[in-house]
Parts: structure tokens; C-alpha cells; sequence
């Protein structure tokens, strides 16, 4: 078995690369789905009022999280990999500036979100860059 496994690197690379992009996905999902559309962690709203505007709060934090639903989507797509890619990179790192810098007090771990965001944000270009160039070429 370890032999196979040391014979057919691709196949495993492949493997992985499926298993972390669903996991990307999955994180974006279930912020959109369940952090922000069915609003069961308040604490969205809270930052969205602040950074966006109180009175369309509510919407807003709706229209973010259907937004993040449709990005798990394009991940699992793989369509125009590399545009999402830097997409997701730039929404994380502008969304986690803004609220390092506005609302730091509403973070599950304060201005450390930001080290949790820069973490997430490795994983999907090492994602795209070591496993997907290498699975899809």
C-alpha cells in the first residue's frame, strides 16, 4: 500500500486538492448560509451595521451571505480558477482590514481574526498554486 501510494503522486495530489477546495467552499457556505442569511451568529449584522450602515444592515448581511453562497459555488466550479482565486484573496484581505481597523471588539478573536484570515488566505493560493496548476496540467 505504501508503495502504491509513493507510485502514483497525481492521483494523491488530485485527492487533496478536491478535499481542500471542498473545504473552501464549505467555509464560504456555511458563513453565507448559516452566519449571515439565516442569522444565526448576530455578530455579522453587528459588524455590517457598523462598517455598511444601521438601517440596511439587515439586507446587506442577506446580500453578503448570498454572495458567499454563490462563491462556494464557483470554487467547487472550478470555472476561471485563477480569477477566483485572487478574487477570494482580495475579499478576505479587504473585509479582514476593515474590520481589524472599524470593529475589532465584534471579532470571534479580535485583531488576532486577522492572522486566522491570512492563514485561509495561504491555504487558497498554495491551494490553486501547488495542487491545482498540478492536477489540471
Amino acid at each position: 500500500f505504501l508503495l502504491e501510494w509513493h507510485m502514483k503522486p497525481q492521483v494523491h495530489t488530485k485527492i487533496i486538492y478536491y478535499i481542500l477546495n471542498a473545504l473552501i467552499a464549505l467555509v464560504w457556505f456555511v458563513n453565507g448560509v448559516f452566519c449571515k442569511i439565516l442569522d444565526l451568529v448576530p455578530r455579522h449584522k453587528e459588524i455590517v451595521s457598523v462598517i455598511l450602515t444601521e438601517k440596511y444592515a439587515s439586507l446587506f448581511t442577506i446580500t453578503i451571505g448570498a454572495l458567499e453562497v454563490l462563491m462556494a459555488g464557483w470554487i467547487v466550479s472550478d470555472y476561471f480558477k485563477k480569477l477566483n482565486t485572487y478574487t477570494q484573496i482580495i475579499i478576505i484581505g479587504l473585509m479582514n482590514i476593515l474590520e481589524f481597523i472599524m470593529v475589532p471588539h465584534l471579532l470571534l478573536w479580535g485583531k488576532l481574526n486577522i492572522l486566522f484570515a491570512l492563514l485561509f488566505i495561504i491555504i487558497i493560493y498554495l491551494n490553486y498554486t501547488k495542487l491545482y496548476l498540478k492536477v489540471k496540467h
